[in-house]
């Protein structure tokens, strides 16, 4: 099973688009956030569709398009940008029901659950107490 790259990728664009406006230039292109990211533009409109749903980002369309921040980083936790990407739970149960018959076909799953919901609300809680804001100041922080 791979790892799911959609938050850091997510959180990588926010961020980008965050310090290109704060060195005084317009709306960013997807090109350029996919660039920096080494991501397909594509993926990245996408994801910045889903964060223009969730309020996030808003799109400029014709000449001078691009995308731009809806709220200052400070305001937006990863657990917003979590939230916009994620819609589902972390963990998912079979996707066919397991034998009733049988002791553990019949008890995996209600163990399961409450396991995961620990996990999920651990995950929620870490997420919503760092900012973007947090994790562009730990990005320039970061030895080169």
């Amino acid at each position: 099973m791979s790892a799911n790259s959609r938050l850091t990728i997510a959180a990588h664009a926010l961020v980008w688009i965050s310090l290109y406006q704060r060195q005084g230039r317009g709306v960013a292109t997807s090109e350029q956030i996919g660039g920096s990211a080494n991501t397909n533009p594509v993926v990245i409109r996408r994801l910045l569709g889903d964060l223009r749903r969730a309020g996030l980002v808003e799109s400029r369309r014709g000449v001078g398009a691009g995308w731009s921040l809806t709220r200052e980083l400070e305001s937006i936790t990863l657990l917003d940008v979590y939230e916009a990407i994620e819609p589902g739970p972390l963990f998912a149960m079979h996707r066919a029901t397991p034998n009733q018959g049988c002791v553990v076909g019949y008890g995996i799953q209600p163990a399961m659950r409450g396991i995961y919901e620990g996990v999920e609300e651990t995950l929620r809680r870490e997420l919503a107490r760092v900012t973007l804001e947090d994790v562009l100041r730990d990005v320039l922080a970061a030895p080169r």
